[in-house]
């Protein structure tokens, strides 16, 4: 008994030496903890007090103490300020693109505006000049000025349609022109557009003549080939050569007249060999106006067409 008594004690002041080593470590951690929380706050502090001021030994000892700690702090921070910045730019570079692409997007846009501006400029021009020839200057035709709204959905650009009608003075037959000849005639009408047969569709016929030589005929255009014309004339005397321009003859007679006034450029001959007009009586021309991009075209109403 006395032996078992002996042990038990001794395993009792095992058991609480252990817990009181524990105890005063633990003591210790918690003491060192809160010596490390002040000194933290008392930097910060410090930190606080000397900001602004002049660099004095005291703010000096001062940093020399706790710089370490913020080269540790800054060191710890890094990645993270890193990946706060790589953001910050990614956003700011796809701003940058956005904003980039818009303005490069409006210069287009303008760019292409003035472009077709400048291509109605010249269209006008070109109306105007052709109004002023003596032969339009002369005739009691009006000019309705009108825009190509529609096309031929074939690739035989046989007809358009315009923004001008039978409230504009247009009517069926009246001749329609561009800044650089005979375009075709006015098929239909309505009160706000009409549609135009241009002279390649193969319903068209065109009373012609070659300057200088006068050699007069019939235009229509060759069957499988809509922007080649050919010009079957009636007098074989004359000879057409390559390079001649051809006109509207603009015939009257017997109380009936031609569609088309005298004088409107149509064409210039490009094929005129002798066999051919010898044995056909014809040549082929190619149109002086530009019927696959028509834009602009003046409508010839009113007038007589003797």
């Amino acid at each position: 008994m006395p032996r078992q008594l002996a042990e038990s004690q001794l395993a009792h002041s095992r058991r609480f030496s252990t817990e009181l080593g524990l105890f005063v470590y633990r003591k210790q951690i918690r003491r060192r903890r809160a010596v490390l929380t002040l000194l933290i706050l008392g930097s910060f502090l410090l930190l606080t007090i000397t900001y602004g001021r002049g660099s004095g030994g005291f703010q000096n000892g001062v940093s020399t103490i706790f710089s370490p700690l913020q080269t540790v702090a800054d060191r710890a921070l890094k990645p993270a300020r890193d990946l706060v910045g790589w953001f910050d730019k990614t956003f700011e570079a796809r701003g940058e693109n956005s904003r980039l692409k818009e303005e490069l997007a409006k210069e287009r846009m303008q760019a292409i505006a003035g472009q077709e501006a400048q291509q109605e400029n010249a269209q006008l021009r070109k109306l105007v000049d052709l109004d002023g020839t003596p032969v339009l200057a002369s005739s009691a035709y009006t000019e309705v000025t009108a825009r190509v709204i529609a096309r031929s959905p074939t690739l035989w650009h046989t007809a358009v349609a315009v923004d001008a009608g039978s409230s504009d003075g247009v009517r069926v037959d009246d001749p329609v022109i561009s800044g650089d000849g005979l375009v075709g005639q006015v098929a239909s009408v309505q009160h706000g557009s009409a549609q135009v047969t241009l002279i390649t569709d193969h319903t068209s016929a065109v009373s012609a003549k070659v300057t200088p030589v006068g050699a007069q005929g019939v235009i229509r255009p060759d069957v499988g080939n809509p922007e080649d014309l050919i010009l079957d004339f009636i007098d074989s005397t004359k000879l057409v050569h390559q390079g001649q321009a051809v006109v509207t003859a603009g015939w009257s007679a017997q109380g009936l007249s031609s569609l088309f006034p005298p004088g409107i450029p149509v064409g210039e001959v490009t094929r005129a060999s002798v066999v051919e007009q010898e044995a056909s009586q014809q040549v082929h021309l190619r149109p002086y106006a530009d019927l696959v991009n028509l834009d602009l075209v003046q409508i010839l109403t009113g007038g007589s067409r003797g």
